[in-house]
């Protein structure tokens, strides 16, 4: 997460004379100054270097150049003024192996800064450097991505990379590595599989990265490796560059390209997608920023007095609205997904970001892939841009494609996230069928009252863990704290049960399928690795919950009518049955979806023990959960819990 911070000194946002007037805050300087060609950045030929920066403020602007990641200038290059606030410079020679900077003049005030379109830098950051792209491909390197018919047939496995490996007894070599995640056959103690195996086992379709471009030297300074450090990472230095505290040697600037593609083509060998987690919501420091100081008061939204606006929480927001940045978005998920191969993008604080934005990097990711998913977290937020412009949750239907998280469905299962100790359904708290009901028929306005935010399945993703705020395991800790383990067990497999027979894009956190604690910190965005790590002790003391998630991945996978393709498949196909209190059920009924089954009905029970009729569609057999079948005859059943149930009628 990203510090506030106070304003170290003015700042100077350019002399109206060089802008013809306009000041860098008018709705006209768009119009005069936005750019549209494809060549801003670096680009690199062995006989020549090109460079093109946009600072339309700028009186001077400078290409510095150097020998190292932190030694003095060897030359500082004037730059030409060019088209629509442009400035260029051509470098006769091979610059290979050197490193640049921007300078340039804005009123009174000069800045230097990393080029924000830069694809590679030096260690921490603060320097772009000059390599040959190609030449960070790896031996093995295709475009070939795993089959996904539909978005709604994903299920997600969200991870940061240092707590896959860092436990001591992860069994991985490259611990907190880019290569850890790459790396076949580890094991752990009693010898479980871990990392790769360990994910692949489970049947997930994706594996969602926490931030990998780099982040803020503040979170993690890539010059300290060596002692205690830890950051989520949602402090964003250099949007297109991988983060190198993940590499083998951060001051070699091609190896984390290179080493982070090598572990996007092992997933993608061993049949998993990768998401990316990006946060063009906000920048790490708004007065420290590459942005701020190459065109002061542009990148940033700001209120009407003149102060930033701050509904991230971090400081700042960014301006998404203004055509430079979402150029820049919209350039750099691009970029990461033809360059890097990303199958998805998770955006954070997604509610931050204008719609138009949102729909054309949907537009433009149509054109490589309709597969790879835009999913994003759609919370409601103060900003300064009118709500009706914000990509939040109120707005979803008018962003086809792109799903939200779904909080309701999340807060109704599992309990309020921020009222630590109010249980959910699957805790005994009572009153939440209804908003329950809207996450299980997948957010859509199912009728009857239920629903949420959706126009489409496809517009939700369930989740009752993610990175954010406490464990599965810890709220119901904090929530129950009269039950005893095999409960709070019970619990847990029927809160998971639930994600994975709901409609709409399944989530699940890592570890959640071992019962994952984090000893209950809440926020544990830069706590010590042994309260984020991975536990390989737990994973093996946990093996039968482990199966059991593999088993319910394996029944979602097995049956369509768990994955409807839209809100009228839902409606015609989906009905809620009448079960006592304490307990939810529905029929997925006539081959939903083209299911093998031709009734499906699932109970979710909280309660101990319960008995329902069933609806008299013919012969129902159980399908999962038998373990909590008392007994079952006829159109009646006896039902333990809490627990999840699965029955079937076959042709």
């Amino acid at each position: 997460m990203a510090v506030q911070r106070e304003r170290e000194e003015p700042i100077d946002y350019g002399d109206p004379a060089v802008t013809g007037g306009i000041s860098v805050f008018d709705r006209e300087f768009d119009d005069y100054f936005s750019y549209e060609g494809d060549d801003l950045g670096l680009t690199y030929r062995p006989d020549s270097s090109a460079f093109r920066l946009w600072a339309p403020t700028a009186q001077e602007a400078y290409v510095v150049l150097y020998g190292s990641w932190d030694g003095p200038a060897d030359e500082v290059l004037p730059m030409e003024r060019d088209v629509r606030g442009t400035w260029t410079l051509t470098v006769p020679g091979d610059l290979q192996g050197r490193f640049y900077t921007y300078r340039v003049k804005v009123g009174e005030c000069v800045g230097e800064a990393c080029d924000p379109y830069a694809r590679a830098v030096g260690v921490n950051g603060d320097r772009g450097a000059i390599i040959d792209l190609r030449a960070t491909d790896p031996e093995r390197w295709t475009d070939d991505r795993p089959p996904l018919e539909d978005a709604l047939d994903a299920i997600i496995y969200e991870l940061h990379l240092r707590d896959l490996s860092i436990h001591p007894k992860s069994g991985i070599l490259h611990k907190s590595k880019y290569l850890g995640l790459a790396e076949e056959g580890t094991r752990g103690p009693g010898g479980i599989p871990t990392g790769l195996d360990h994910i692949a086992g489970l049947g997930v379709t994706h594996v969602q990265l926490l931030p990998v471009y780099d982040y803020s030297t503040e979170s993690v300074d890539e010059t300290q490796l060596d002692k205690p450090h830890y950051n989520w990472g949602y402090d964003p230095k250099n949007y297109n560059v991988p983060e190198g505290s993940y590499a083998t040697d951060p001051y070699v600037p091609g190896l984390r390209i290179t080493e982070l593609k090598t572990l996007i083509q092992k997933l993608h060998d061993t049949g998993l997608r990768v998401v990316m987690d990006v946060v063009y919501n906000h920048v790490y420091d708004a007065f420290r920023v590459n942005f701020t100081k190459l065109v002061p008061g542009y990148y940033l939204r700001h209120e009407p007095d003149g102060e930033l606006s701050n509904g991230s929480g971090c400081g700042n927001d960014c301006a998404t609205e203004r055509k430079m940045m979402t150029r820049f978005i919209v350039d750099s998920v691009l970029y990461w997904a033809r360059e890097y191969h990303f199958d998805g993008f998770r955006f954070d604080l997604m509610g931050l970001i204008d719609i138009e934005t949102m729909n054309e990097v949907r537009r433009r990711l149509d054109e490589i892939d309709p597969t790879l998913l835009m999913i994003g977290e759609g919370w409601i937020l103060e900003t300064a841009l009118p709500e009706e412009r914000l990509a939040h949750q109120k707005n979803a239907r008018s962003m086809p494609r792109i799903a939200q998280f779904n909080d309701s469905f999340r807060d109704a299962v599992k309990g309020d996230v921020f009222l630590f100790d109010l249980p959910g359904f699957v805790g005994g708290g009572r009153k939440l069928d209804t908003q329950t009901k809207g996450g299980i028929a997948g957010g859509i306005q199912y009728g009857g009252g239920i629903g949420h935010y959706a126009g489409e399945p496809g517009q939700v993703v369930n989740f009752v863990e993610c990175h954010d705020n406490h464990t599965l395991w810890d709220k119901l800790v904090l929530s129950c704290p009269d039950a005893d383990e095999a409960e709070l067990t019970a619990m847990h497999r029927l809160a998971s049960s639930m994600v994975l027979t709901s409609q709409g894009i399944a989530f699940l956190h890592a570890g959640q399928e071992f019962m994952r604690t984090k000893q209950g910190v809440e926020n544990s965005f830069k706590s010590p690795v042994e309260i984020n790590w991975l536990d390989w002790e737990r994973c093996a003391q946990r093996t039968d919950d482990v199966a059991f998630m593999k088993e319910l991945i394996a029944l979602r996978k097995a049956h369509p009518a768990f994955r409807l393709r839209s809100a009228d498949e839902i409606r015609r196909h989906l009905v809620f049955e009448l079960v006592p209190s304490g307990s939810i059920a529905y029929t997925l009924r006539d081959h939903a979806g083209g299911d093998p089954a031709r009734h499906v009905y699932v109970l979710y029970n909280s309660g101990k023990e319960t008995e329902v009729r069933l609806p008299e569609l013919g012969e129902w057999r159980v399908r999962f959960g038998a373990d909590h079948v008392r007994s079952l005859s006829g159109y009646r059943l006896t039902a333990g819990g809490p627990g999840m149930i699965v029955l079937i009628v076959e042709d």
